[in-house]
Formats: C-alpha cells, sequence, structure tokens
C-alpha cells in the first residue's frame, strides 16, 4: 500500500477531524478484486488511525495487489509504519 499525507486545507478542517479516502486502481483486478482491497483497507484504517493518526489531516491510502492476499496483521503493521513515516516526513519538512 501507499499512503499519502497532507494537511488539510483551512476552508475544509473541522476541529478535530482527519479527512481519510481510498483508491484501488483497475492494476487490482476486476472490480470485486478492487472493492475486496478497499474493503480490507477500510478495516485496517479503521483499527490503526484513531490511535496514531492527526486532526487536520488528509490520508489517501492507495491500495496494493499484494492488499489481497497479505495477512491483516502484517497489514495493520504496515500502515502503522506507512502512517509513522509519512507523519516524520511531514514533520521534517515544517
Amino acid at each position: 500500500m501507499t499512503l499519502e499525507l497532507a494537511p488539510t486545507p483551512q476552508i475544509a478542517c473541522k476541529d478535530g477531524q482527519a479527512r481519510i479516502g481510498f483508491t484501488a486502481s483497475r492494476k487490482i483486478g476486476n472490480a470485486v478484486a478492487r472493492n475486496r482491497a478497499k474493503r480490507r483497507l477500510r478495516a485496517a484504517v479503521r483499527d490503526t488511525l484513531p490511535l496514531s493518526g492527526r486532526a487536520g489531516h488528509d490520508y489517501v491510502v492507495v491500495a496494493r495487489a499484494s492488499i489481497l492476499t497479505r495477512d491483516f496483521k502484517a497489514l495493520l503493521g504496515d500502515l502503522s509504519a506507512a502512517i509513522a513515516a509519512a507523519h516524520a516526513k511531514l514533520d521534517a519538512g515544517k
């Protein structure tokens, strides 16, 4: 998976909320496979983002083909690591 992170624009920012988006391209497979990939990502984000996410930021999670066969616990670890790396990169740019 790939994670994109950016501060939420002031006009769209609501107190204490992060915005989340999910993307799965046709490279993942047919519509059934893309929907399954997005469902898995939503479940992983539901478990991970409340613990490590930041309010006032936009997160976009992009599915890759391996998401369909990846163990869910490993997927949670991957997402946690991606969030931590994205936050570190964003903080280094300040």
